[in-house]
Order: C-alpha cells, then sequence, then structure tokens
C-alpha cells in the first residue's frame, strides 16, 4: 500500500499465513491494531482487493496499525478453502501473533465480512473491541453472526443500494432482529466502483467519533 508496507508470514493451523502490516503515521497518536478480512477467495478475493485497501487507509489516517493477511490457499498463504472455518481459525491466530492486548479493531469485506462477525464473536468477553466495521456484508450467502449488543454502538455496516451479489434486503433481514443501523450508500455496488472515496469518508468518520 505504501514505502512503510511490511510483509510477514506467520505460521497458521494450515501452515504459512502471508500478512502485510501498515502502521499508522507517528504524527498521529497510536490507536490500536485493526486486522481486515478480504472476499472469497473461490472468487478472486485477497488481501490487495480495493475494498479492503480502502478500508486499510482509513484506519492507518485514524492511527491505527493495519493488519490484512490471505486466507488459505490464496498467495503466500498454505492450506485450502475451509468454507469460513480455518478462514476464521486464522483471523483469532493473526490477532493472537500480531495484536495479544491493546486496543483492537475487527473488519471485513464480503465474506471477510462473515468471517470477521465469526471471529467477533470469538472473542467476545476476551477482548475489548474498539470499533467493528462491516461492508458487504454476506448475509445472503453465510451465516454471519449476531454482533454482541455492547458492541452495536461501536459498529458500522457500510452496504450499497445496488448491490447484486448480496441484496440489501438479505442484509436488513440480518440486522433487524439485532435493531442494527446499516449505512445504506445510494447507487452502489457490491465493489463500490467510483464510490471508494466516500466508503474510506465514512469508515474514517465513524473511527473518528468519540467512545
Amino acid at each position: 500500500m505504501n514505502a512503510q508496507t511490511e510483509r510477514l508470514s506467520l505460521a497458521g493451523v494450515a501452515g504459512a499465513i502471508e500478512v502485510l502490516r501498515d502502521r499508522g503515521a507517528e504524527s498521529v497518536p497510536d490507536a490500536g491494531v485493526a486486522v481486515i478480512a478480504h472476499p472469497h477467495p473461490l472468487f478472486g478475493g485477497t488481501m490487495d482487493n480495493k475494498v479492503v485497501q480502502t478500508l486499510a487507509r482509513a484506519f492507518v489516517a485514524c492511527g491505527y496499525t493495519a493488519i490484512r493477511f490471505n486466507f488459505r490457499g490464496v498467495g503466500g498463504s498454505a492450506g485450502v478453502h475451509d468454507e469460513g472455518r480455518g478462514e476464521t481459525d486464522d483471523f483469532l491466530q493473526v490477532v493472537r501473533e500480531l495484536a495479544p492486548q491493546g486496543r483492537l479493531a475487527i473488519a471485513g469485506f464480503s465474506f471477510g465480512a462473515f468471517v470477521a462477525s465469526q471471529a467477533t464473536a470469538r472473542l467476545d468477553g476476551e477482548r475489548d473491541i474498539r470499533r467493528l466495521v462491516l461492508v458487504g456484508t454476506a448475509a445472503s450467502r453465510f451465516e454471519v453472526a449476531t454482533l454482541p449488543a455492547a458492541l452495536h454502538e461501536h459498529t458500522l455496516v457500510v452496504h450499497g443500494e445496488q448491490d447484486d451479489t448480496v441484496p440489501l434486503a438479505a442484509v436488513m433481514d440480518w440486522a433487524r432482529p439485532q435493531a442494527l443501523p446499516i449505512t445504506v450508500v445510494p447507487g452502489g455496488g457490491h465493489f463500490f466502483h467510483g464510490q471508494l472515496p466516500l466508503l474510506k469518508s465514512l469508515v474514517v468518520r465513524h473511527l473518528s467519533s468519540a467512545d
């Protein structure tokens, strides 16, 4: 993403996990560590996806160290796709290795939002999750976890009005029983073509809000 991007390799259950780490500017107070999950690996999703990069840039702009990693079988990550189970385990391994304590944020896009929700449910009560950002949440395709009620005010869910990969109605059906607000981008598609600056500004606004 920039000259300060570090490429790392962690040991996961299925073998190596390829990781990119971007640190916030020294002039910005340290806000913690954000771990970000990418879209479905069987449909070309990687940690270099433009929405994932946009999320990383937003977190870095707000003082977070942004961590992206490739799911199993993608790039330099070992193993094979595990329908979210192993991917959630790997997400948690990245948290243990690179954000073992302190302020933690979790984010994901599409399939990655599903994995991020599952990781959040697993970490509930164990870690203080300061921010959660879910974009293009794949609620029509996977069993997205119910979010802890205490985390709702620290959560941003963004979805495109005209998303033809994950219908907005499916995300509404997931959010409605939780009374969880959704930020809808008018005219937005699944990949937010032409609207990534707007997506970044929405995330920055969320991250900059007072606790």
